[in-house]
């Protein structure tokens, strides 16, 4: 899934130990503000080698490539968005990837042909009776 918008803010980075296994974490997470008539502001998350691959700057127009999953814990549902990659939007326009020849280089000149008058005078193709 794709969300597009522009990054308003930048979260504290959280770390710790896992209980479990005992590794060390790291958690980054990051507010986008899309587009459209209702904006939406969406908190989206990376952990561990993932935060270094997300260099994001505020203010900028990113294309966020992100995983929905939800959870439940004691009878309660939670959703995390954990993005996984994120371009940034070009403010260009998109140029094509071959430009047309111009007329005379390569390529025919369009001509039109000439537009035939059934009401002339001495026109002999007219097959009607009356």
């Amino acid at each position: 899934m794709e969300l597009e918008g522009t990054l308003v803010q930048i979260l504290p980075l959280q770390e710790g130990v896992s209980k479990q296994s005992g590794n060390p974490w790291r958690k980054q997470q990051w507010i986008l503000e899309t587009d459209g008539q209702y904006p939406r502001r969406v908190m989206f998350q990376a952990f561990n080698s993932r935060i270094d691959n997300l260099r994001l700057e505020i203010g900028k127009r990113y294309i966020v490539s992100i995983d929905a999953e939800s959870r439940e814990y004691n009878g309660r549902w939670y959703t995390d968005l954990s993005a996984y990659a994120a371009r940034p939007v070009d403010a260009a326009p998109a140029q094509p990837a071959q430009p047309a020849p111009a007329p005379g280089f390569g390529a025919a000149p369009m001509q039109q042909a000439p537009a035939a008058d059934p009401f002339a005078a001495g026109d002999s193709t007219d097959d009607l009776p009356f």
